[in-house]
């Protein structure tokens, strides 16, 4: 049982398809995608992550009012919390970020009830999409899996997140609707170079470094009988020094075994690691605050926000967008903090009431208490803008001179 188990079969797949008449000339046809590059460790290790940092998103439905936002907990919520039979929240971001970032595009088959109510969520993976549409223009996605079984979809019951949108108009990449690999072809075929260049000095430090030389003729058992006491001696000789009588001497044979140096390594995996966006620090683990905030703001929130964007403009009717309905990838739990970072946000948030309780304990790796559920306080330093308008109203009519009254 499959993700096509829970794709309708619509009177549309008896109807007449035509290829979408594109601006161009060209057929909407395009092939997913090549794989070359991935068989690279630091391209797999980068694109890991990215992965990694964006399955800790928090997708919500939010309703904007004014200038607040309000949580939405309805079919919508509950779909972003539970996605599909299969995966967890974690695991379906997760898979739709592999997509993204793989082949420059994405694709959510949105399923709903006969009510229209959304009721699920499934990443797709086809190998091949071609765009058609029928005799009253409306389009739709033929696709191709890995098995042979192709599936016609309406374009509008399909989340399509795209990456590197430029020259095709359908799809994220290059004019093919794939991704562009052969700038950084050319620097992973460098860097194999390298890397079989180590592969080679260090076989090359196991071979042979010496020849024992006998001043005598020995024949074939008494060659064999001198390597092997030779042999003994070697193992023997703890103490780093071998004796040898003088029928026998040792050759050493010079080799001048060049290991490339670390700047090289270096520099290569940087520029590898430039084409995700993605700091050697990040995958080491050793990033400071600053690092990740970089990381953060040039590489993965582009990345939330178009995923924000094509969830609602999918998710969401016209006249549903029209009332502020949205969804929302918080990434909470992406910010690193420190410990006096976390202590400085919960002094500014939690004097003004914007933290439960339980948030704060959270914050600091402590478990929520069934004591303060529901608790929040308020420092009362602070007060409503509108009642500090009142109060100094009141004020400035008891210090005012009443009429007739003249000031001293």
């Amino acid at each position: 049982m499959g993700f096509f188990n829970f794709i309708e079969k619509k009177k549309h797949e008896k109807q007449e398809m035509t290829y979408m008449k594109m601006l161009d000339g060209s057929l909407p046809i395009y092939s997913q995608f090549g794989t070359n590059i991935y068989a690279s460790d630091v391209v797999n290790q980068a694109l890991y992550a990215i992965v990694k940092e964006m399955s800790k998103l928090n997708p919500k439905h939010v309703r904007k009012q004014g200038f607040d936002v309000i949580p939405v907990d309805g079919s919508v919520q509950q779909v972003l919390d539970d996605p599909n039979y299969l995966m967890t929240t974690t695991e379906f971001i997760e898979k739709i970020v592999w997509q993204y970032l793989l082949n420059y595009n994405a694709f959510v088959y949105i399923q709903k009830d006969a009510s229209d109510t959304l009721i699920g969520l499934y990443p797709l993976s086809p190998t091949n999409v071609t765009f058609v549409e029928d005799r009253l223009g409306l389009l739709y996605v033929k696709m191709r899996f890995n098995n042979g079984y192709e599936q016609i979809i309406p374009y509008d019951r399909l989340i399509h997140i795209r990456s590197h949108y430029s020259v095709n108009d359908l799809m994220g990449g290059d004019e093919t609707g794939q991704p562009n690999n052969q700038p950084l072809l050319k620097t992973l075929q460098l860097n194999d170079i390298l890397l079989n260049g180590v592969k080679k000095a260090l076989n090359a430090s196991f071979a042979i470094n010496g020849i024992v030389k006998y001043n005598t003729v020995l024949g074939g058992e008494k060659m064999e009988t001198a390597i092997k006491e030779f042999e003994d001696r070697l193992k023997n000789a703890n103490s780093g020094l071998l004796g040898l009588d003088n029928k026998a001497e040792v050759i050493q044979l010079k080799r001048d075994i060049k290991i490339i140096d670390d700047a090289t390594l270096k520099f290569i995996d940087d520029k590898i690691l430039r084409n995700f966006g993605v700091p050697i620090e990040i995958i080491r683990g050793n990033y400071t605050p600053q690092i990740y905030e970089a990381f953060y703001q040039s590489t993965l929130e582009n990345i939330i926000i178009a995923i924000s964007q094509a969830f609602t403009k999918r998710i969401f009717t016209k006249r549903e967008k029209g009332f502020k309905n949205k969804i929302k990838l918080y990434p909470k739990e992406l910010i690193f903090m420190n410990t006096s970072q976390t202590i400085a946000m919960v002094n500014l948030l939690g004097q003004s009431g914007s933290l439960f309780e339980n948030e704060k304990r959270v914050a600091f790796g402590y478990a929520p208490s069934a004591d303060l559920v529901g608790v929040r306080m308020q420092s009362l330093n602070y007060v409503n803008v509108e009642y500090a308008r009142e109060y100094q109203m009141s004020q400035k009519s008891k210090t005012s001179p009443k009429e007739g009254e003249k000031d001293d």
